[in-house]
């Protein structure tokens, strides 16, 4: 049992090593979109899917809460893509800005992965998410969000335990731009609250931080479909520089 664990261990240590960057071709990137489309606009695919988004939006409240020294004191997590994170701390501009890092988190973390597969460092970046994911368990405070985020984690594990290592890389690309075309996904169901379900607004962050400044919901969108918009242009520019190259 120890040798084992210890073989584990010496894997799991290596995967954070950086490895060949894989040639990913425009028309594999194509398909990848094609993939990332069909995760995130079918409400079938997406009632699954997003709850990774889900998973990530909450993370982003939670890294930017530590960033301004709060404490997170729970997370919880619904099947019907609800979320909340709660953290204590002083209040005023560090709880805005904890309050902002939710929709545009997900977007932020896919052109990090996308960056990430086609450098080589996609083990590294599958690793560290998986570190990430088992540390939150500790901040679950609901049954729903227990089998979420243990899901979650169980499909990332799968992920790294059988996919071959030479095809990790085309894998965390397309897990990176399946997060960015679902943060474009959440963005418009968020805009949709305020145009068209106005009843649901205090499910908007976007809402919510209003209520916190003098700054109107209708900024916030467009702060968040800015940063959006930037992972996007990363992503692309990482993209790009990969394909002229082949």
């Amino acid at each position: 049992m120890g040798g084992r664990l210890s073989t584990f261990g010496e894997w799991f240590l290596g995967t954070f090593a950086q490895g060949e960057a894989p040639a990913v071709t425009s028309i594999e990137l194509a398909l990848i979109l094609a993939g990332a489309a069909a995760l995130s606009v079918p409400r079938a695919t997406w009632r699954w899917f997003g709850l990774v988004s889900t998973v990530v939006h909450e993370l982003g409240h939670a890294f930017s809460a530590l960033m301004v020294g709060h404490r997170i004191t729970g997370i919880t997590l619904g099947l019907d893509h609800s979320g909340r994170t709660t953290s204590f701390g002083r209040t005023g501009l560090r709880t805005v800005w904890s309050g902002f890092w939710g929709y545009p988190v997900p977007a932020v973390v896919g052109a990090g992965l996308v960056w990430a597969g086609l450098t080589g460092w996609g083990p590294a970046a599958m690793s560290a998410g998986t570190l990430v994911l088992v540390s939150t368990v500790l901040f679950i405070r609901n049954a729903g969000g227990v089998f979420i985020l243990l899901g979650t984690i169980a499909a990332v594990v799968g992920l790294m335990l059988f996919v071959p290592p030479v095809f990790t890389g085309h894998l965390v690309v397309g897990l990176g731009v399946a997060l960015l075309v679902g943060a474009v996904r959440d963005l418009l169901n968020v805009t949709l609250v305020h145009v068209r379900h106005r009843h649901r607004l205090e499910t908007s962050d976007a809402y919510l931080l209003s209520r916190r400044t003098v700054v109107p919901s209708a900024v916030w969108l467009f702060l968040f479909a800015a940063v959006i918009g930037g992972s996007w242009f990363l992503a692309w520019r990482a993209v790009g520089r990969v394909v002229a190259a082949l």
